[in-house]
């Protein structure tokens, strides 16, 4: 009988229950330093790293386009805050849970006819600006003015919030096209086992192969790769001596593409990263500014609401005086007793107007306290800030070449022209034949040595090279890809064009509608006066005068009154929008008006001696 003669028993031949363990040992070895680069490279990178280069590129570009305020955001709190498991079971769920009841299991109470509207709807108004001229129950409420709401929109409004992290989200798509194109690590480490038959014996074996590489985008098309491989293999028969074998590699590779990809459609990505972030810089400014108008313009409106309440009130208290003197004079026989009918039929006109006006305002403020971002059920009052901006003295050409040459969003329609040009030279460089040449030298440790370590041998070394030509027999897709970016240049120079003719057209409309808001407010200012006097003089001479004209004077007073404030608050809005449309509106960092040289130093100030610009809480009573 033939005896197996024993396996030799060296460091490299271990028995099989310590095959793994000894092959993760001497691989763990051979590809430490491999580990621990990769570790110093990306594992210690946190969020704050990430967050600091974001707020660095942000200033870079405001201070680019020299604009004077960037978004700061901090998410380390959001990112720290706990998760809900609940939240994420909701989320796993394919179909998630719908409250849709049925219309018999839904209640419907119908109000008590006898019940007093009027109460309830004072008690909608008391909610909103107090109880009482003086405002009772608005004790704590968030004063707002002007410069307040503007204040107030850099913290918590929800569209400045967005713009915000449009223009965040922008700056980090920049940042990974850049990261692209460094330096760049990677380590991949595979396990292999396999098992292979020979004569009827089974041979299995186990490989690890480690390869630690950096990888580097060149400029103008094509990449270089350094990599360091290790590979480790351990047999695990009991039988085979030297079962053990290592061996590493130094590989350097290039491949170069020299027409079709090379050149500057190579850098594609990063060009239109960098200019899109440039373009979103300049919409973020832009919007800061319209931001700004829009905020005021609601301002304002809650204003010229307030005034229209005030107005409206007023004109109830005189037609109810006038009501009572109506009847003191039929009870004196001094004229028909239908003319109390009448007077009365006014008042109640008037208090339907009255209530309209209040809860026309109450709505407004609502829809007002949302665009701020403040909840609804919040108790405000706003306050009176009028904005002093002197008319401009321009022409319309003058207004024409400032717009032409200011406006940010006409700037992003010309450089998109550019981009759309660049397409069409990065769709013709698509028709190109493709020639890459490429290129590899590996140097291998000793290759007479079953554990080769870090002994590499020079003399072993192999290069290559390689130039691959591919001709262009099938290039159908890229014509259609090259006539879709013509047509696209042709749809962006068209839009730019139009955007340029509604910009000419919005700014000289925005300078003559100055003239006419001037206009306007100085005429219905002529007429508060003129229906003032003649109220005046009918009131002088009440037992002369029909009943029917004196309250026609009082509600041609208080229109006219309305329309003096309409166009007050017109006038405001079209220097805001003359100086938005001509894009010479600037916005300080904390979301204030910034005056321009010639202004005065002091744009808005507190103008409490005007009935209308009173606080709600002490412009309206009942």
């Amino acid at each position: 009988m033939t005896q197996t003669p024993p396996a030799r028993t060296t460091p490299t031949s271990p028995r099989r229950g310590q095959a793994l363990p000894t092959l993760l040992a001497h691989s763990a070895r051979s590809s430490a330093l491999a580990t621990l680069l990769v570790c110093l490279a990306g594992c210690a990178s946190s969020m704050d790293e990430v967050d600091r280069r974001v707020a660095e590129m942000l200033q870079n570009k405001n201070a680019a386009i020299e604009a004077n305020k960037a978004p700061e955001r901090a998410y380390a709190d959001l990112e720290r805050a706990p998760k809900d498991p609940d939240d994420r079971r909701r989320a796993l769920k394919t179909t998630p849970a719908t409250t849709n009841p049925t219309a018999d299991t839904l209640t419907y109470k119908v109000q008590d006819e006898a019940r007093d509207v009027s109460k309830k709807l004072e008690g909608y108004a008391a909610g909103a600006y107090g109880s009482d001229t003086a405002g009772t129950g608005l004790e704590g409420a968030l004063e707002l003015n002007l410069a307040g709401a503007w204040r107030q929109t850099q913290k918590t409004a929800r569209e400045y919030l967005n713009s915000e992290e449009d223009y965040i989200l922008a700056v980090i798509r920049l940042l990974t096209e850049q990261h692209r194109w460094e330096p760049r690590l990677f380590n991949d480490t595979t396990f292999t086992a396999n098992n292979s038959w020979d004569n009827g014996e089974p041979t299995p074996a186990l490989s690890v192969i480690n390869t630690l590489r950096a990888q580097k985008r060149l400029p103008y098309g094509g990449q270089v790769e350094a990599s360091w491989i290790t590979n480790a293999s351990q047999d695990l028969r009991e039988q085979v001596s030297a079962g053990y074998t290592q061996s590493s590699s130094l590989v350097l590779s290039a491949n170069v593409p020299l027409l079709r990809g090379s050149g500057n459609v190579a850098r594609e990505p990063l060009i239109q990263a960098e200019r899109d972030l440039i373009y979103q810089a300049r919409t973020f400014e832009r919007f800061r500014r319209s931001f700004l108008v829009n905020i005021a313009n609601d301002y304002f409106q809650l204003i010229q609401l307030q005034a229209q309440i005030a107005n409206q009130e007023r004109s109830l208290k005189s037609l109810r005086l006038f009501r009572d003197g109506t009847q003191a004079r039929v009870d004196a026989g001094r004229i028909p007793a239908f003319n109390v009918s009448i007077a009365e039929n006014d008042v109640l006109n008037a208090q339907a107007s009255l209530a309209s006006l209040r809860e026309q305002y109450i709505l407004q403020l609502d829809r007002f306290k949302v665009r701020l971002g403040l909840d609804v059920a919040s108790k405000v009052i706003i306050k009176p800030l009028a904005l002093e901006i002197p008319l401009p003295d321009t022409t319309l050409d003058e207004a024409t070449r400032a717009a032409l040459e200011y406006r940010l969003d006409l700037q992003n329609a010309r450089d998109r022209v550019d981009d759309a040009k660049r397409g069409v030279d990065n769709a013709e460089n698509n028709l190109l034949p493709d020639l890459n040449v490429g290129g590899r030298a590996t140097v291998p440790t000793d290759t007479d040595r079953d554990v080769g370590g870090l002994s590499f041998s020079p003399r072993d070394a192999t290069v290559e090279g390689t130039a691959t030509l591919s001709l262009p027999l099938d290039r159908q897709i890229e014509k259609y890809g090259l006539r879709q970016a013509t047509i696209a240049l042709q749809q962006r120079a068209r839009a730019a064009e139009q955007l340029r003719d509604n910009v000419v057209v919005g700014v000289r409309g925005a300078l003559r509608n100055i003239d006419l808001a001037a206009f306007q407010f100085k005429l219905a200012e002529q007429q508060v006066e003129i229906n003032r006097r003649r109220l005046e003089e009918q009131l002088l001479k009440i037992d002369t005068v029909e009943p029917r004209d004196v309250v026609q004077s009082e509600n041609d007073l208080l229109a006219a009154e309305n329309r003096r404030d309409q166009a007050k608050t017109n006038l405001r809005n079209a220097v805001l929008n003359y100086l938005l449309e001509s894009d010479q509106l600037r916005v300080a960092p904390d979301g204030m008006f910034q005056p321009l040289p010639g202004m005065p130093q002091v744009p808005v100030k507190d103008n409490p001696a005007k009935v209308e610009e009173r606080p709600m809480g002490a412009a309206i009573g009942r």
